[in-house]
């Protein structure tokens, strides 16, 4: 899908935290930070659990210069993470929080 699609979807109502995270995260591939931002923050607003979200959202936020808010969302998500059992996703997020605290 693209993200005209998406948008069209949201206009029609279909609001939810799947079609947020899908449309933030081709807006944070294209570098449109500000409007991925704001997305993804749905996102996790709509689904707190959502550990792909909270991932792609901290790496939005840390795109953006928005490091103290980067770690915040990155902490947030490796809670969630580690709570569902989402391994892989707590770990990648670690990652990405050493970096910004260096």
């Amino acid at each position: 899908m693209d993200i005209t699609t998406l948008e069209a979807m949201l206009e029609r109502g279909q609001d939810n935290a799947l079609l947020r995270f899908t449309l933030g995260n081709l807006l944070y591939q294209q570098k449109d930070y500000t409007k991925a931002e704001l997305h993804l923050s749905r996102a996790v607003e709509m689904d707190p659990d959502y550990s792909a979200a909270w991932k792609i959202y901290g790496r939005t936020l840390a795109a953006a210069g928005k490091h103290p808010d980067a770690v915040n969302a990155f902490r947030q998500g490796m809670a969630v993470a580690e709570k569902r059992g989402d391994i892989q996703a707590a770990k990648e997020m670690s990652v990405f929080l050493r970096r910004l605290e260096k």
